[in-house]
């Protein structure tokens, strides 16, 4: 007999295989100016994105439910997310692939730290059972991935403007950089409203009541007014550059630490869920 979970594992572990090579690839062709082997590395994130896809699937057919309920399928999911995320955003704006330096490691990264938590399915319970809680989820990940790109090029802006490597030539004009920063965090600051909207409609018909002060909604709420303030700042008060850039930066650790780090450390309902 088969282990359904080991064959989990393995597709999984394939997918991560292919993203680093990507990442490789890709590091070398961007900091080498090496335009072939940057091409091939967009390539081999493909071939992964499909490996990974089937791993999703998978995973979803053993689970009977969406990749929302045990911390290997959800930081999955969210590498999923965003890596579709910015291979779309790099069909339609090609000025957005010197991100892909950043954001094919973040991929990579969060599968492999999947791996090493407890592979077992959960099963879904009845209170999670509801359509406002996969737009909860679904639109936290789309979030993710926007503001992931939003960091990077306000990583880009900082290294361009003190013109520390020479491969920093190839990227776009620091006013563009600043520019893309500003726009992908207003994408992420609307979806992470509309992901906040939907968690509390879906409590309010799990439970009773819309908020509650729960420590995940607490610190994701103080994250929403954070990148709020940023682009506040941005549009009323001028601020542009390194000052935005590194405020920006701030804006998104409190994001990693909303999404991933309060779920494990504090007792609530998310950390049920996250297991």
């Amino acid at each position: 007999m088969y282990d359904p979970l080991i064959i989990d594992t393995a597709i999984h572990w394939g997918a991560v295989i292919l993203y680093v090579v990507a990442t490789i690839a890709n590091v070398w062709g961007v900091i080498f100016r090496n335009e072939k082997t940057e091409r091939n590395s967009y390539r081999i994130a493909l071939a992964g994105l499909c490996v990974h896809s089937a791993a999703l699937l998978y995973r979803w057919k053993l689970a009977g439910h969406g990749p929302y309920m045990a911390h290997r399928e959800v930081l999955s999911s969210d590498a999923w997310v965003m890596l579709v995320l910015f291979l779309v955003f790099m069909k339609f704006y090609p000025r957005v692939k010197p991100a892909s330096i950043i954001v094919f490691p973040a991929t990579f990264m969060l599968i492999a730290l999947g791996l090493f938590f407890n592979p077992a399915v959960k099963k879904i319970p009845p209170t999670l059972r509801s359509i406002w809680l996969v737009l909860h989820v679904s639109f936290y990940k789309i979030a993710l991935g926007t503001i992931l790109v939003a960091l990077a090029f306000s990583i880009f802006y900082i290294l361009k403007n003190r013109k520390s490597f020479d491969w920093l030539a190839r990227l776009p004009d620091k006013e563009i950089l600043d520019l893309y920063a500003f726009r992908f965090a207003g994408f992420g600051f609307v979806f992470w409203a509309i992901a906040m909207l939907a968690g509390s409609i879906w409590a309010y018909q799990s439970w009773g009541r819309f908020w509650a002060w729960d420590p995940v909604e607490t610190w994701s709420l103080i994250t929403w007014l954070a990148f709020g303030i940023y682009l506040h700042l941005r549009r009323f008060f001028g601020w542009k550059g390194e000052r935005a850039a590194y405020f920006y930066i701030i804006c998104f650790a409190l994001s990693i630490i909303a999404v991933f780090f309060t779920s494990v450390m504090e007792s609530s309902i998310h950390s049920e869920y996250f297991k």
